[in-house]
């Protein structure tokens, strides 16, 4: 059976329970991996012509300064991937919403480390530590909300996770059941990384690769993982080139189509490196010669610490190479590790860097020509030599799982050398070890995307005609298993967060739904011992519990830092309590131009008191800027640290019928008094009914005007045209237009 997703109501949040409904009759109504639309005479939005970009969307939330061209959200060519690990599933469907809204295609959920060692399918879903125990309820309810998520943005959504460890096959096998669209592997992850039997991973690794092509899963697999263990991740090129070679061929070789391999290239390096002498050679050898394969380019995590901004530089570097050499997908990293906990909101900044890096450099490769001779061409040779002399000595040694036995693979020293400190590994030894058993003569399986030796009935046309279809072509014949544990599932917690979710109490959260989790920021002239101890207890002063320093930089070894703080907030508000104002309508912009050629509207202006500020008043009026004289208001600008008295004293002789008033120093309420000032003044010279008095200022807001008897005031992110619209009001109010 294949569902028809209902729709979601982009102004209502996912009803998680909802959607947990009739998982045990849910099929994924598609499977297999999807590119972009990507049309060959590029994409024209609002006023700009794009050379190198994908279809837009239907659904989702541009780049912040959107709002000046048309709000139009131009969307990369590459598959874009957030990567998520919250342990909770029914949080991370959330995550997974916002992601797609702002443009993610690939979500890729990371599986809890220690799954990598049980040797079966894990039934139910235990909330996991560092990551998601994969399971079907898991799958399916995951794959479920991404049915409805793309349909609500437009857009196929890849869904992602990992078959790896003892029961690869197994996992390979509830993927393709499931729908699942990608997923790594690569046997050299289980020996290296997780000590998996060599031999075991190997054979596992055949059957999961037919499996998974057969049900059109794109691979990925894990060689970049040497370049984020290595103690120099830039040094171990050759050995990523061939770890790559050995996994493509792999691939290939048990029968994976070329389409599905995927390479997850990291670029080996991150400033103050000199980064790009060493990543983008790198990122040319890699292409030269796995040009029959696709190219999946992630940041390196080696050397990112806690700082987002970090990372976000770093990864605008990573995306600038791939524009220049080549990526079908664009993976992005935050430094969520370093920060032990997954952040939503760090999910969109990935996102949103590749869009607005890849929107900024759009068609590059049309301006921008690698240079192909002086040093660039040497360094890629180098690289291509020293694989080829690697793969060479592999081979000599015995081939792959000899040279694993001797330690040659994630050495830390630049190839030829070795410094002895690579992993080893016992080829009879690690988990699994002594599990192979050799199939028999009359070996039968009757199941589809079977690797290997399969002594098929000839009158069969595939293998499960024998027991009438197999999981794979006849879903209704798989046994769906919910939790199994009472007290650790996924019933219990929504029930813990239903006031959060429903029942109308607001927390800020950063993991989970009403984890009252925040971030607070501040500089601290301190030095760096003494401003991380003081983080903490002014944290604790705050009313944070757990308070946790999680990035700190120093800004002077003596003069202070930059503290970033984690903490828990132990109170809720409730959203019955929250006074929404109501939203100002504004007139048509031809009305506001209409009414101020009628009357001839013309205003003074200036900044009062002794305040030199000029900048932000001059935006509101000047036409550059959008300010009120594009709508044909007429102003007389007074300058700065001008009395209150002599604005009054302008606007009289002038005939003006509006004065407009900037006071951003706030100390002792200053700005207060002189608003209210302005107001008295007036009342006192008989023209407070023929004069509109309009204040703004960074510490301004609009419930003011009230407070101090002006006609309007003004914060921040004001513009000429909320000035005006304000003014026509009050003159509609009036009759006096």
């Amino acid at each position: 059976m294949t569902n028809t997703p209902e729709k979601l109501d982009p102004n209502q949040k996912m009803d998680i329970e909802h959607i947990l409904e009739g998982l045990e009759h849910y099929h994924p109504r598609r499977k297999g991996w999807t590119w972009r639309e990507i049309p060959q005479e590029g994409v024209e939005m609002g006023p700009f012509h794009y050379h190198d970009m994908s279809k837009p969307l239907k659904n989702s939330i541009g780049l912040p300064a959107s709002k000046y061209f048309d709000h139009i959200d131009p969307q990369p060519s590459c598959v874009v991937t957030t990567e998520i690990a919250s342990g909770r599933f029914e949080d991370d469907i959330r995550r997974m919403r916002m992601a797609a809204w702002h443009g993610a295609d690939h979500l890729m959920v990371i599986r809890t480390t220690g799954q990598s060692h049980i040797d079966g399918l894990m039934e139910g879903t235990p909330e996991g530590v560092g990551g998601v125990p994969i399971t079907r309820k898991q799958i399916r309810a995951s794959r479920k909300a991404c049915d409805q998520i793309e349909e609500e943005v437009g857009r196929p959504i890849n869904f992602h996770s990992y078959v790896s460890g003892v029961a690869g096959p197994e996992v390979a096998v509830l993927f393709a059941e499931e729908g699942i669209n990608g997923a790594h592997q690569d046997p050299q992850y289980n020996v290296l990384y997780r000590n998996v039997n060599m031999y075991r991973s190997f054979v596992d690794a055949a059957e999961a690769k037919k499996v998974m092509n057969g049900a059109r899963i794109f691979q990925i697999d894990g060689a970049h993982n040497a370049n984020a263990t290595a103690k120099a991740g830039w040094l171990v090129m050759p050995e990523l080139m061939v770890q790559h070679g050995i996994n493509c061929s792999f691939s290939v070789a048990v029968g994976m189509d070329k389409d599905l391999i995927g390479l997850s290239t990291v670029p080996p390096n991150a400033p103050p490196a000199p980064k790009l002498w060493y990543d983008l050679p790198y990122a040319v050898a890699l292409r030269d010669f796995f040009s029959d394969f696709k190219m999946r380019a992630q940041q390196n995590t080696r050397y990112i610490e806690a700082d987002i901004e970090e990372a976000i530089r770093t990864h605008t570097i990573d995306t600038l190479i791939s524009m220049l050499t080549s990526a079908d997908i664009q993976s992005t990293i935050t430094p969520d590790e370093g920060r032990n906990v997954p952040w939503h909101y760090n999910n969109i900044r990935g996102v949103q860097t590749v869009k607005q890096t890849w929107a900024a450099l759009d068609g590059i490769k049309d301006l921008v020509a690698l240079k192909t001779n002086g040093p660039m061409k040497e360094m890629v040779r180098d690289l291509k030599v020293r694989a080829v002399a690697f793969l060479e000595e592999v081979i000599e040694t015995g081939g792959y799982f000899a040279a694993v036995e001797k330690g040659f693979f994630v050495d830390s020293a630049k190839y030829p050398e070795r410094n002895g400190d690579g992993i080893a590994r016992d080829g009879k030894g690690g988990v699994a070890a002594d599990t192979i058993v050799e199939r028999d003569a009359d070996y039968f399986a009757p199941v589809c995307d079977h690797f290997g030796y399969n002594n098929v009935p000839a009158e069969l046309q595939r293998p499960c005609d024998a027991i009438q279809g197999c999981t794979l072509c006849k879903p209704e014949k798989i046994v769906y298993i919910d939790e199994l544990d009472p007290e650790d599932n996924c019933e219990k917690r929504l029930q813990e967060t239903y006031p959060y979710r429903k029942g109308g109490k607001i927390k800020p959260e950063a993991e989970w739904a009403g984890d009252g989790t925040i971030l607070t920021q501040f500089f601290v002239p301190l030095p760096e011992d003494y401003a991380r101890v003081y983080g903490v207890e002014m944290a604790k002063k705050l009313g944070l519990i757990d308070p946790e320093v999680i990035n700190i930089q120093v800004m002077h070894p003596a003069e202070g830092c930059f503290v970033e703080v984690k903490g828990k907030v132990n109170f809720e508000l409730n959203l019955t309590d929250l006074k929404i104002p109501a939203k100002e309508i504004m007139l048509e912009e031809e009305t506001l131009r209409q009414v101020v050629k009628k009357v001839g509207l013309t205003v003074v202006a200036g900044t009062v008191g002794e305040d030199e500020h000029s900048v932000g008043l001059r935006e509101i009026l000047d036409i550059k800027h959008g300010g009120i004289e594009k709508y044909g208001v007429k102003y007389h600008y007074l300058g700065t640290s001008v009395p209150v008295s002599k604005l009054v004293d302008a606007a009289i002789e002038t005939g003006a019928q509006a004065i407009l008033i900037s006071t951003i120093i706030s100390h002792n309420d200053v700005h207060r008094s002189q608003m209210k000032k302005l107001a008295d003044l007036c009342v006192e010279r008989g023209v407070r009914d023929r004069l509109i008095l309009i204040a703004g200022g960074t510490q301004v807001n609009a419930e003011m005007a009230a407070e101090t008897g002006l006609d309007a005031t003004f914060g921040r992110g004001t513009k000429g045209i909320h000035v005006v619209n304000a003014m026509v009001k009050n003159l509609q109010k009036r009759g006096l237009a």
